[in-house]
């Protein structure tokens, strides 16, 4: 009943249960990508998953324990991501609680022990309909909750080296999510800050970032095919990014996060329209300094 009064107040009154000192230095230590951030950066994502654990509802399937650590390990990495964002309007927020609107669609987050197979179908232009099934490490509804593989992030020192994190996966789906319509499918495009990358209008932002988004995911999947049908090296990030533009946005997105550097010498052009995205403020500092 507390936690539900709770979230019936404007987060600036709310009071959540603050998060140990020692559960806080314990998941910093465990993961690389965010003992690297500086000091303010990890006040801001302390601040952000205390508030993200008020908000949300943990479940444990098939039999799983969830404790305080797992959860914490979940939020601080889904809050990773919002840490120098815009709002959800395309304007720069004063208040960094606001930033939780991003997920603001969703309360539950059922964790499983290991990946699930999901069944599908699929109806081909001839009209016939196809069943496979599909193995699932995490998965993202759109107005709806939000399904993590526990074997998976548990492992997310250890993927980042690969470029690789589901639960950051995930929680860009939600962000690419915002703004489409019931039914349809995100397509790799979320909603822009106002003036992004110095663009005057929202159509030449979308322009841009399609334009950029297109070129790099040809490339990318120009590399899957080469490498699977020639024998080249395989590209550093999963081949799932191949499948479309909005796995490619979320599976950069992995990379982008947990090892900057390596994404950076992969992916040039996507750092920058990344950081002007993800890092809106500073993106444009920096332009303004080359202008």
């Amino acid at each position: 009943m507390i936690d539900l009064l709770q979230r019936l107040l404007p987060r600036s009154l709310r009071q959540p249960t603050p998060v140990p000192d020692a559960l806080w230095q314990s998941t910093l230590i465990a993961h690389p990508f965010l003992s690297a951030l500086d000091r303010e950066e990890r006040a801001r994502l302390r601040l952000l998953s205390t508030h993200f654990l008020a908000e949300k509802e943990f479940h444990g399937a098939n039999g799983l324990a969830l404790t305080d650590a797992m959860a914490l390990a979940i939020a601080a990495q889904a809050c990773l991501p919002l840490l120098h964002m815009h709002g959800t309007s395309g304007d720069a927020v004063r208040d960094p609680l606001k930033l939780l609107d991003w997920y603001g669609d969703f309360v539950g987050i059922v964790v499983q022990p290991g990946a699930v197979v999901a069944r599908r179908k699929t109806t081909d232009g001839a009209g016939v309909v196809h069943h496979y099934d599909e193995v699932l490490a995490g998965e993202a509804m759109d107005r709806g909750p939000l399904m993590l593989s526990w074997e998976e992030v548990a492992h997310a020192s250890v993927a980042a080296h690969s470029g690789s994190n589901v639960v950051i996966h995930e929680f860009v789906h939600k962000m690419d999510m915002r703004g489409i319509s019931l039914g349809e499918h995100p397509d790799g495009a979320p909603p822009l800050p106002k003036g992004f990358m110095g663009t005057r209008s929202a159509s030449e932002a979308r322009g841009v970032w399609r334009q950029t988004m297109q070129l790099a995911f040809d490339g990318f999947r120009e590399a899957v095919t080469m490498a699977e049908r020639f024998g080249a090296e395989r590209p550093w990030l999963d081949d799932y990014a191949a499948k479309d533009p909005a796995e490619f946005f979320a599976v950069t997105c992995e990379g982008y996060f947990v090892s900057r550097d390596r994404f950076a010498q992969e992916f040039p052009a996507l750092v920058a329209l990344y950081d002007g995205f993800f890092r809106p403020a500073s993106s444009t500092m920096k332009k303004a300094r080359a202008d």
